[in-house]
């Protein structure tokens, strides 16, 4: 078993309850860590044999560019989206970060965590 990691994608997207970021945006960062055998590509070096970073990449901009007011939402859709459509990952987590987000405060970041 191996683990593969897409890390810190970074978005300009438009998810939130405010006005304001419904128009203005934030930026997000989304990691997915996966789960799966890798075995076959190690041996012989065939994209086929493995996961294609890219499509993976192009599920979570797709789901991005949906705009939700919450990010438990969009972290969930990412989630089902990509353990519909790659049958070889085994174990899957995503976290979906939100940078700055509108508190009042000094806040860096709120982040959320599902994993299976």
């Amino acid at each position: 078993m191996s683990t593969i990691t897409l890390e810190n994608m970074e978005f300009q997207a438009y998810h939130g309850c405010l006005e304001m970021e419904k128009k203005l945006g934030n930026t997000f960062l989304v990691t997915l860590t996966m789960e799966l055998d890798t075995s076959i590509a190690e041996m012989n070096d065939k994209l086929c044999d493995t996961l294609n970073y890219q499509e993976v990449y192009d599920v979570v901009k797709d789901e991005m560019e949906k705009p939700s007011e919450l990010i438990e939402h969009v972290a969930r859709r990412i989630f089902d989206a990509i353990k519909q459509r790659f049958s070889q990952i085994q174990a899957l987590k995503i976290e979906l970060s939100k940078l700055n987000p509108p508190l009042g405060g000094k806040v860096e970041r709120v982040k959320i965590r599902i994993d299976k």
